[in-house]
């Protein structure tokens, strides 16, 4: 039987910002509304080569559609000229089991992390916010910034990184698909004064100190992905209305893993999952005063819902190699 193969150029050519944000908002809603099937990620440390594996595989019960994605995160891959963030996307026939697609998982992952902080936005910022804060210029804050512009009207982007080179780097790429003002600052303090500030580095010490948080800011916290790993002191939870993309998943891997661990904070601290947002379940923003946080692990539904478009395209415009896997 014929597998449908996908390389990243492949990828790329089918999808954009508009249709990844609006497939990832309807993935939330149908978590929010419990219609997915969906396990925490499973993991696999390799401690003396600073990296992991992870496993994710879902299931959308009414779109009938399922699969699972293999992903590594290697901090230093930057080092040997590789991507941190690698993946694999494998589409399931749910009437057989047998496999569709295989197809290139990293722009997928790039495209829908970017789109979760769009439309964490979308539900939970102030509606007059104009200026974003960025701490982290890699992959992931390109398109968080990508996807923000699609939401909200955006007048100023500050950024702040320890490199300058990733700082200019990040300014040039970006000012050609976002018209606004790009700031860079000398501290992350400063990068803080903001109405949407996106932190997307893998850190394991905090970096956002609450004291610089004023009210009314919205944060997307997408660096935190693993057990450990920590950007906002944890004194921001004890102030903040915390909304997760997964209680469970978030509780292990989340931004507020360390918080929890420690004691700092419990899981009744958790306001509520995006997707119950998303689905008005629940209520986001309840006054221009809240800080609200949106505390992004990544769900196997984002991956699946994008990849489903991305072989839904795919076929209709002929696009990819077939190849026979049996």
């Amino acid at each position: 039987m014929d597998v449908l193969w996908l390389d990243q150029s492949d990828v790329r050519s089918v999808i954009d910002m508009p249709l990844t944000l609006s497939a990832v908002e309807t993935g939330f809603r149908e978590h929010g509304l419990k219609k997915v099937q969906m396990p925490p990620k499973s993991y696999l440390y390799f401690d003396k080569h600073n990296g992991d594996l992870r496993t994710m595989p879902s299931f959308m019960e009414e779109k009938d559609i399922a699969g699972v994605k293999i992903v590594n995160v290697h901090p230093d891959n930057r080092e040997r000229g590789l991507p941190t963030v690698m993946a694999v996307i494998v589409l399931n026939s749910t009437e057989t089991g047998a496999p569709l697609a295989i197809m290139d998982g990293t722009h997928v992952t790039d495209m829908r992390t970017g789109a979760a902080g769009g439309v964490a936005a979308k539900y939970l910022a102030r509606k007059d916010s104009r200026v974003v804060g960025m701490v982290g210029t890699g992959g992931q804050a390109r398109t968080q910034l990508l996807a923000l512009s699609e939401v909200m009207d955006i007048e100023e982007v500050k950024i702040s990184c320890r490199n300058a080179a990733h700082c200019e780097s990040f300014e040039k790429d970006m000012q050609k698909v976002v018209s606004c003002d790009f700031t860079r600052k000398e501290s992350i303090r400063d990068v803080c004064d903001c109405d949407v500030l996106v932190t997307t580095t893998p850190l394991r010490e905090p970096v956002v100190k609450s004291e610089w948080l004023r009210e009314g800011t919205h944060i997307n916290a997408i660096g935190a992905d693993a057990m450990g790993k920590q950007e906002l002191e944890s004194s921001v939870m004890k102030k903040a209305r915390i909304i997760v993309d997964d209680i469970v998943q978030a509780s292990h891997s989340g931004e507020v893993n360390v918080p929890l661990s420690q004691g700092i904070i419990s899981e009744s601290d958790i306001y509520a999952e995006l997707g119950e947002v998303v689905a008005g379940v629940k209520k986001g923003r309840l006054s221009d005063e809240d800080i609200t946080i949106f505390d992004s692990t990544g769900l196997a539904v984002q991956d699946l819902v994008t990849a489903n478009i991305v072989y839904t395209k795919a076929v209709e415009l002929g696009i990819g190699k077939k190849m026979k896997l049996f």
